[in-house]
C-alpha cells in the first residue's frame, strides 16, 4: 500500500499496550478508542497517532449510535482500514462497527461464537466436539427436559461474560427455577450447563491464514470458579509437551478454530477433563488474549510475545504480506497471583532464580511467574509460593465485577 494502513482499535478495559507498541512497530497509523473514566491510564501514547474517549454506562455499556456518529466524522478525513478489539468485552463493539463502515474482518454472525456462550455450545457440539450438556433457557418444558436429562449440579452462566463471573451453582430443580425466577426478563440472556467436575485447562494460541501457526496448553492449578467465588490463589502452569493430555487439548483447540471459522487472531479457549469419565470437553474461547497475566506466562516460557504477534498478524493481513512466527523456545513456565492484605506487598522473601516475572503495577496483589526446562521444578516452587502466600499475605473478596481470565 501506498499509504500507511490504519488501524483503530477498541478496548473499554485498560489492557493492551504491547499490541500498540507492536502495530506501531508495523509502520501503521494506531489509534485507540477507550472509555473516558480510562484517561488518565499509563496507555502507551508514544504508540498512538490519535486516542478518542467514549462515555461508559453501567455493565460497560457504550451507546453505539454515538460511537457510530464519532467515527464516521473520524473517517470524513481519516481513513480507517481495520478495527481490532483488545478485550472480550469489545468484540461486539467492533463487529457492529465494522458491519456498519462494511470494514473488513469478522463480523457479527462469527464473533458470536467467541462472545456468546450459548452460540459457543451449540456449535461445537453441531462439530462433534464434546460439551458438558446444556440447554437454552428460551423455554420451560425445554429446560424441563434438560434437568431431567442431566443430573445434578447445573451452573447457571451469563452468555456474554468471560471466565466465571455471573455463574450461579445449583443443585436441584427447585433451586434452579427458584434461580431463573431472580433474572426475570433477563433469562434469556443466560444458559443452564451440567457441572463436571474436573481439571481446566486453556491453549493459548495464534491462528494466521485460518490455520492455528502457534499454541501452549497449560492448567489451571485452581479452577477459575473455585478462584472467583471462594477467594482461592490463582495458578496455572505450562503443560507437558508431548502429554498425551496435551496433544488432545492441542488437536480440540484446531477442532474449534475450525468449526468457529477462526482465520487470524490471538484466542484463549478453555476446556475441561471430567473426573467422572476421564472425558475432555470444550467450555469456552475468545479471540483475543488471555487474561491474568497468561501472556506473560506464556512469554516467559516460549518467547512469544502474544499481544505483539497478533499485532503483526492483523498487518500482515490487511496488507497482504506473509506472517512469520518467531523461533519458539520450549522452557516451562507457571504463574501464581493472589489478592494481598498489604497495599503494596514486599516479595524480597522470593528469591528463587527460575523467578522471571514479578507484578509491581496492582495495589494489593502479588504476583510471580517463574520458569525451568523442567515443569516439576516449576510445580514445585508454585506449590511452595502457594503456601508461603497462604500464610504471610493472602487476603480473598467476592467475585470480581471484571473476571481474571
Amino acid at each position: 500500500m501506498s499509504q500507511p494502513v490504519t488501524f483503530l482499535c477498541v478496548s473499554s478495559y485498560f489492557k493492551g499496550n504491547d499490541f500498540l507498541r507492536g502495530m506501531k512497530s508495523t509502520g501503521a497509523t494506531v489509534y485507540l478508542v477507550t472509555s473516558k473514566k480510562l484517561e488518565n491510564k499509563p496507555w502507551a501514547r508514544e504508540a498512538l497517532d490519535d486516542i478518542f474517549y467514549v462515555e461508559q454506562g453501567p455493565d460497560n455499556y457504550w451507546d453505539m449510535n454515538t460511537v457510530i456518529g464519532g467515527l464516521a466524522w473520524l473517517m470524513r478525513s481519516k481513513k480507517v482500514d481495520r478495527i481490532v478489539a483488545l478485550d472480550d468485552f469489545d468484540v461486539e463493539k467492533a463487529a457492529h462497527l465494522r458491519e456498519h463502515f462494511r470494514i473488513p474482518g469478522m463480523g457479527q454472525t462469527t464473533y458470536r461464537h467467541f462472545r456468546d456462550k450459548l452460540a459457543m455450545r451449540m456449535k461445537a457440539q453441531e462439530a462433534g466436539i464434546h460439551v458438558p450438556g446444556f440447554s437454552a433457557l428460551f423455554n420451560d418444558d425445554d429446560i424441563r427436559k434438560f434437568a431431567a436429562a442431566n443430573p445434578a449440579p447445573w451452573i447457571v452462566k451469563p452468555r456474554g461474560q468471560a471466565s466465571a463471573t455471573g455463574m450461579k451453582k445449583v443443585h436441584n430443580a427447585d433451586e434452579l427455577w427458584a434461580h431463573l425466577e431472580t433474572l426475570g426478563g433477563e433469562r434469556h440472556q443466560y444458559l443452564v450447563e451440567q457441572f463436571k467436575p474436573g481439571d481446566v485447562y486453556h491453549v493459548d494460541a495464534l491462528s494466521s491464514g485460518g490455520k492455528v501457526i502457534f499454541a501452549r496448553a497449560s492448567k489451571y492449578l485452581a479452577p477459575p470458579f473455585d478462584v472467583a467465588h471462594a477467594g482461592g490463589i490463582f495458578r496455572s502452569a505450562i503443560m507437558e509437551q508431548g502429554d498425551k493430555d496435551e496433544k488432545a487439548l492441542l488437536e480440540m483447540n484446531t477442532a474449534v478454530m475450525e468449526a468457529f471459522g477462526m482465520q487470524y487472531s490471538a484466542s484463549h479457549t478453555e476446556f475441561i477433563k471430567c473426573h467422572e469419565d476421564g472425558q475432555m470437553y470444550f467450555l469456552e474461547t475468545a479471540s483475543r488474549v488471555g487474561g491474568a497475566h497468561i501472556a506473560e506466562m506464556v512469554e516467559v516460557a516460549c518467547g512469544i510475545n502474544l499481544w505483539a504477534e497478533w499485532a503483526k498478524i492483523e498487518y500482515a493481513v490487511a496488507t497482504g504480506q506473509a506472517y512469520k512466527l518467531p523461533k519458539v523456545r520450549k522452557d516451562y513456565a507457571g504463574i501464581i497471583v493472589s489478592l494481598t492484605r498489604q497495599e503494596w506487598p514486599d516479595t524480597s522473601q522470593f528469591n528463587d532464580p527460575e523467578i522471571a516475572w514479578r507484578m509491581t503495577d496492582m495495589s494489593y496483589h502479588i504476583g510471580l511467574i517463574v520458569r525451568s526446562p523442567k515443569r516439576a521444578r516449576v510445580l514445585e516452587l508454585l506449590d511452595d509460593y502457594a503456601v508461603r502466600i497462604q500464610g504471610d499475605y493472602h487476603a480473598s473478596a467476592p467475585a470480581p465485577d471484571k473476571p481474571l481470565v
